[in-house]
């Protein structure tokens, strides 16, 4: 009888230290389990729940014959492996906060798990959540490292906290809303948002966010607080310019901010945007915002006759050669306008040629190279970008424009010396020389010529074998808004010729 005893103890010391060493027995298992009914598939009785916190558990793998359980309370242990749960294909609840758990959901996805948390354990960033399509609610640690990663297939979230104490996500099949707060973590990007369609409001400030993929496409967002990030690119709004709905954006205490020009260049990219960093935008600022950006045609025209003046106004003044005795009397120019190599060279020195006692050819100034055939100081005056610059400083010029990433410009001096021998000035410019030049107080004609048949343009520039294919492009797209511009505003030109007569219309 002594012996038993003593062989009771034995086996009890070593149970006890197995307990010791955290690894789950049948024994302590059974003391767990409770709520006995049918399994999941109706075939039997079996216990389908089991409860086992605060027993400094480690090693839980006897757990993978426990098939029928269906709700399971494993907090406050030190388990680090949830395997076993891969056996598990009925399970519908877990509790496994307060462990030492690393990672989460390494296990076969019970197809009906519903209810997960996950809260103080050790878990390093977010994985792919895919599998887990039953899934409702989810409850992790406190702070996320790394990166949202993606998931292939739709999970709607309905509300999402993440703070210093949990992260609280709730995932649902069907809702038209989801507000989310990612605030105080470590999170550096956000692409696995990409397939939450109905995000509305996302709180992701105070944390190391650098780029904004994963928040386009989200049509019903309205609120993204992106304060204290590491956001250092302008260009990173572009994954919100295309936002409908999105009226209110933080991005205070972002590298961004400190770039030159940072409020009209955001504002710009985010029109629709009615709140920017705590400040209310305002109309006139997003019609600055869009004049300094990209200005309209007639923005750029007024700014540089301002820039003209203004640099003209500094130099000596007299009296203008090209001033008319009477002053209902203006100047004569004569403007021929229209896409390039459209025959206004040809007909300006044709008219200036019969006419010579009338008018003379006015060359501009520009900044490209001569093209084959051409000449300086009779086609073009060719200068250098410093030298153009310099008499832009001095004031030298009536009116100034861009084409093709080349500058062009007409001198004052060249008018004034035409006028100087009583005649009238006879010059050739693109369309946004003209609108430069129409905010002058010279009063000349304008006359477009304009290709009717864009093929055989195009064609004519091919075989010029100057121009450049995107150059072609660029020139024919060219013909549609100089037509445009005379069905809008009519009486704007003079007079219209069809290229493909200059003979008749000459």
């Amino acid at each position: 009888e002594d012996e038993q005893e003593e062989h009771g103890e034995e086996e009890e010391s070593e149970r006890s230290e197995e307990q010791l060493e955290g690894v789950l027995d049948q024994e302590t298992a059974a003391e767990g389990l409770h709520t006995l009914g049918y399994s999941a598939p109706g075939t039997e009785y079996a216990y389908l729940h089991l409860s086992l916190p605060g027993r400094e558990l480690s090693d839980i793998s006897i757990l993978s014959g426990y098939i029928h359980l269906q709700k399971m309370d494993l907090s406050s242990n030190k388990i680090n492996d949830l395997s076993c749960i891969s056996h598990m294909p009925y399970l519908t609840e877990l509790d496994a906060s307060k462990n030492e758990l690393t990672t989460y959901f390494n296990f076969k996805a019970p197809k009906n798990l519903k209810e997960v948390d996950f809260s103080h354990n050790q878990i390093p960033k977010m994985e792919d959540l895919s599998a887990y399509y039953a899934l409702t609610k989810l409850l992790l640690d406190c702070i996320l490292w790394g990166i949202l990663s993606g998931r292939k297939v739709e999970i709607f979230l309905l509300f999402l906290q993440i703070n210093t104490c949990f992260l609280c996500i709730f995932v649902r099949t069907k809702l038209t809303f989801f507000h989310g707060n990612f605030s105080f973590n470590q999170i550096e990007k956000v692409d696995g948002l990409k397939s939450v369609k109905s995000l509305q409001w996302v709180d992701l400030s105070n944390n190391k966010i650098n780029s904004l993929q994963g928040l386009e496409e989200h049509d019903l967002l309205e609120m993204i607080n992106l304060h204290h990030n590491q956001v250092a690119e302008l260009s990173e709004l572009k994954w919100l310019s295309d936002l409908p709905l999105l009226r209110v954006l933080n991005l205070l205490k972002n590298p961004l901010q400190e770039q030159k020009g940072y409020w009209l260049s955001a504002i710009f990219l985010l029109l629709q945007v009615t709140e920017l960093d705590l400040k209310r935008v305002s109309v006139e600022e997003k019609v600055a915002a869009v004049n300094k950006e990209d200005p309209p045609p007639e923005v750029v025209a007024a700014e540089d006759h301002r820039s003209q003046v203004l640099h003209n106004i500094r130099q000596p003044q007299r009296v203008l050669d090209s001033t008319m005795p009477d002053v209902n009397e203006p100047y004569p120019i004569l403007v021929l306008l229209g896409p390039v190599a459209g025959g206004r060279r040809q007909l300006s020195l044709k008219i200036c040629k019969k006419f010579k006692n009338v008018f003379r050819f006015g060359p501009c100034h520009t900044t490209r190279t001569a093209y084959f055939g051409e000449e300086n100081r009779l086609d073009y005056y060719f200068i250098s970008q410093e030298e153009f610059d310099e008499m832009v400083e001095e004031g030298k010029f009536l009116a100034t424009y861009k084409y093709s990433g080349h500058r062009y410009g007409l001198g004052r001096d060249t008018v004034e010396s035409i006028a100087r021998e009583g005649l009238g000035t006879c010059v050739h410019l693109e369309i946004e020389g003209v609108r430069s030049l129409k905010k002058t107080h010279f009063t000349p004609r304008y006359v477009l010529l304009v290709p009717k048949d864009k093929w055989k343009y195009g064609e004519h520039l091919r075989r010029m074998g100057v121009f450049s294919r995107p150059e072609i492009q660029e020139a024919v797209s060219r013909v549609d808004m100089y037509l445009q511009i005379n069905q809008d505003f009519p009486r704007y030109f003079d007079a219209v010729i069809n290229t493909g007569e200059l003979t008749a219309g000459f």
